[in-house]
């Protein structure tokens, strides 16, 4: 068996390689990088290293295999048509019949803009006729505790979701659904809604915060056009704040509530807790 990852050295493709080497032989995984320099440390290990970029479909050309299982990680150039590069993966796999193409999408029930790209890559992949596996990652914990800085400067969590919940989950819960099932068997043509074992909302998440720094950190609920102009002022692009802004809309509206428990399933444990992703946060 040979496993491929794109985006190997991404915030997630990281974290699947890291699982897949508890799981499978270093010799029987791919990671492609656009960088080899950063994946020196995955090579070192003896896993096969593939440099390509989405944005340069010839360098994808013969690098898969008949039979490889394929996880495609989505791109995160949302100025660079996301969905022509995830083409380029999904063309590639067809031209060399892998066994299996997953790939990272969004939960079915997200109507945001960030939606459409994984949308139309479904699509894509449906149409392509490979065996497949749609990954919906509900949200990272990590988008909101990789960024404590602002929070903690002000005392206070700004978002626009009013009471709305997130079903969120770790970085690592989802690298290891994706390793599940591009080491297990019967995940073809199937689709999975992941998402957190228990929904938070913002207030509880600010209250978190407050216990385990002992300071006061309240919720300012505000309005999509106030978040997405306090995002442009962080130095965010126009396009992305608004995607994000976005985002916060769709999660008032219930959207990343992800109550399927097919994460923990595939997983075979509970899914990280928010509070033990805030105190990693803390510490680190």
């Amino acid at each position: 068996m040979s496993i491929v990852v794109t985006g190997a050295t991404g915030h997630l493709g990281r974290h699947v390689v890291e699982q897949l080497l508890e799981k499978v032989p270093a010799g029987e995984i791919t990671a492609v990088v656009r960088d080899e320099a950063k994946a020196a440390g995955l090579a070192a290990r003896g896993v096969r290293l593939a440099v390509a970029d989405y944005n340069a479909p010839e360098t994808f050309d013969g690098l898969f295999r008949a039979g490889d299982r394929v996880l495609l990680i989505s791109g995160n150039e949302f100025d660079k048509g996301r969905v022509r590069q995830h083409q380029v993966v999904i063309d590639a796999a067809r031209a060399a019949g892998v066994a299996l193409l997953a790939y990272t999408s969004a939960p079915g029930s997200l109507t945001a803009a960030l939606a459409d790209d994984h949308r139309a890559t479904e699509t894509a992949l449906l149409a392509s006729g490979l065996p497949y596996s749609l990954l919906r990652n509900g949200w990272y914990h990590e988008n909101y505790t990789e960024n404590l800085a602002p929070v903690l400067e002000h005392g206070a969590v700004v978002q626009a979701a009013g009471d709305g919940r997130v079903s969120s989950a770790s970085r690592a819960d989802y690298a290891a659904a994706a390793v599940a099932v591009l080491t297990g068997e019967g995940h073809e043509n199937a689709t999975y809604e992941l998402g957190g074992d228990e929904a938070w909302g913002f207030a509880e998440y600010a209250a978190e915060l407050s216990r385990q720094t002992g300071r006061e950190i309240g919720y300012t609920p505000v309005p999509v056009e106030t978040l997405e102009s306090i995002l442009v002022g962080a130095g965010l692009p126009g396009p992305l704040a608004a995607v994000l802004a976005g985002v916060d809309a769709s999660i008032e509206k219930g959207e990343l509530v992800v109550s399927t428990g097919d994460l923990s399933r595939l997983t075979g444990r509970p899914t990280t807790p928010l509070a033990e992703a805030v105190a990693a946060a803390l510490k680190g």
